[in-house]
């Protein structure tokens, strides 16, 4: 039987007033170890997301609400998104790599290293218009056996990533992290959001037609513990998971509102077929809402 609980919305600015939706919050399911990556499926209506240290990928079907396996072993996967063609892209925290899943099933790996040198733990991953895909790197693999397998950095640093759809270049373009980890572009992809979780806050770097970024000016700090995955809304606004919930920042930062959850929670996904459900992977748990805005157009759309 589904569980429900209190949808809690707190309004601390105009800007999410009209921000609403359910007034229960679905638990649609329960039992992972460390619930993470979120992603949904608009060709098949089905969730996607991560158990990492149980090492599997778990499938919600939205038509029957049925959960079942999607993959074992699966590299101990972190983040995951969608490309142009509604391709799954993967970060394999395990595997120390990050792959595409080809319609047919098989696996195409994007990226497993930097100037000869292996990946730490790739964490999440966001595909650009252009196609290019972008991704940080943090050590959360590979510091025990939690979530990956414990190893020594080759690289020595903890960084964000850009690949190139064409040549397949993996280029660093921006280094000077702690644990980078949720990543989201902005609506005309002009920034790119990126999340710093150790040192607790949110940065917001500019984007240049050749792939490469500058400022990186720190747009957010967290107010509950630490954000870890991002997304945007249709309207340019950001949310960001953090430990007391779902937290809501207008463009310039500030915090308008936020979502609270019993659970701490990791990362978030707009999705349905009109992009107005919320999902949220929160510890053991993942949560669905339906609310009265959409998610920002994906790179498949």
């Amino acid at each position: 039987m589904m569980e429900t609980i209190p949808a809690e919305f707190d309004v601390l600015d105009d800007r999410f007033a009209t921000v609403g939706g359910d007034e229960q919050i679905e638990r649609i399911h329960r039992g992972c170890r460390w619930a993470e990556g979120p992603v949904y499926v608009p060709a098949g209506r089905y969730l996607l997301w991560s158990d990492i240290p149980n090492d599997r990928m778990l499938r919600w079907d939205e038509q029957t609400g049925a959960v079942g396996p999607f993959r074992a072993p699966a590299g101990h996967t972190n983040g995951h998104t969608l490309d142009a063609q509604g391709r799954l892209v993967s970060c394999e925290q395990g595997n120390r790599r990050v792959t595409r899943t080809e319609h047919d099933g098989s696996i195409t790996v994007i990226a497993d290293r930097w100037e000869g040198r292996r990946l730490n733990s790739p964490n999440d991953v966001v595909v650009k218009s252009d196609g290019s895909i972008w991704f940080t790197d943090p050590s959360y693999g590979i510091t025990s056996d939690y979530e990956g397998h414990r190893a020594d950095s080759e690289i020595g640093a903890d960084n964000v990533y850009r690949a190139d759809p064409v040549t397949g270049e993996v280029r660093l373009v921006a280094g000077d992290f702690v644990r980078p980890n949720g990543l989201a572009f902005s609506l005309d992809e002009e920034r790119l959001y990126v999340v710093d979780t150790r040192r607790k806050h949110l940065r917001a770097f500019d984007v240049h037609g050749d792939g490469t970024l500058s400022g990186g000016k720190v747009l957010a700090e967290c107010t509950a513990g630490s954000f870890d995955g991002i997304r945007l809304d249709d309207t340019g606004r950001i949310w960001a998971a953090t430990h007391e919930g779902v937290h809501c920042l207008a463009p310039d930062g500030t915090l308008i509102g936020r979502l609270r959850l019993p659970e701490k929670t990791s990362n978030l996904v707009f999705g349905g077929l009109k992009r107005n459900w919320l999902f949220v992977t929160a510890s053991t748990s993942v949560y669905a809402l339906m609310t009265n805005v959409r998610g920002a157009r994906p790179a498949y759309a």
